[in-house]
């Protein structure tokens, strides 16, 4: 991985994950692209064409001007942080934020894009906001989503990834290994066992403990009925820093994600979450 694009709107919720996109790339050994996507004022009456190319003129040199400013303070923020070695490349860009993101990450071969979770909405009622929601579910390459509230001061020491030990899971699983690596953190493969469990789910499990048995992976296999409870209730008791899911289906995706904040809820808003997309 040697690029890693990191969309903001400047907020204090896009800073904070700035700096896991500064530590990511220091450890990774890769580049940070910092990417802003703006939209063009709507013109409700249409002036005559010379008007309407001033009205975007100004609007564009004002946002590349603003650009530049809060550049500036990014590049502050990496070296009072420590990871001024970091490279920094920007763009600024109009248009929708996750056609852009797309666009960027393809001519750049990204392998990674990393963005705080505060939506345009604001809302505190939900886990992700809506602009990265929609980035995860439309990007198509992974997204690690940082709450606004997640502190980048504990290392990341321990990563849990979510299974059902399916063929399908084992590609994600793998560069989540590898990022564990280069962490140096321990992983924890989790399976919640269900009532419609595939009858050969054991000797699959035992399948991945014969395969990974060289890593440091601890496997977990843990009934309950409601899925979605059970992951937050194992991130809280085992103090994992990072979540790791395989997006399998959009329906079961927003249950999990899209719901009102509970008190557990509130507690895995500080856990940030990766999310690959099933190949």
């Amino acid at each position: 991985m040697k690029q890693i694009i990191f969309p903001t709107d400047f907020s204090e919720a896009a800073n904070v994950a700035f700096i896991y996109a500064l530590n990511f790339a220091d450890v990774l050994d890769a580049e940070v692209t910092i990417l802003h996507v703006y939209d063009l004022p709507i013109v409700e009456t249409p002036p005559l064409p010379e008007s309407t190319k001033e009205i975007f003129d100004v609007v564009e040199a004002n946002k590349a001007e603003s650009f530049k400013e809060e550049l500036a303070k990014l590049n502050q923020l990496a070296e009072e942080k420590g990871l001024s070695n970091v490279k920094l490349n920007s763009e600024l860009l109009y248009g929708d934020l996750v056609y852009n993101i797309n666009k960027v990450t393809k001519e750049q071969s990204a392998g990674l894009v990393i963005m705080g979770t505060t939506g345009a909405t604001g809302a505190k009622e939900v886990f992700l906001g809506s602009n990265a929601a929609s980035v995860i579910s439309n990007v198509n390459i992974p997204v690690l989503a940082i709450p606004a509230n997640a502190d980048f001061n504990e290392k990341v020491s321990s990563i849990v990834f979510t299974t059902q030990y399916q063929e399908k899971d084992t590609d994600a699983f793998n560069k989540t290994l590898d990022i564990a690596k280069s962490l140096k953190a321990k992983v924890y493969c989790l399976y919640i066992k269900t009532p419609d469990d595939p009858t050969n789910i054991e000797e699959r499990i035992n399948e991945w403990k014969i395969l990974y048995k060289d890593n440091d992976v601890s496997f977990f296999n843990i009934d309950g009925d409601h899925v979605e409870q059970t992951i937050i209730d194992f991130v809280e008791n085992q103090k994992v820093d990072m979540l790791v899911m395989l997006k399998h289906k959009r329906g079961f995706f927003e249950s999990l994600f899209h719901r009102s904040l509970t008190k557990k809820m509130a507690y895995h808003t500080k856990v940030p979450l990766m999310v690959y997309h099933e190949k």
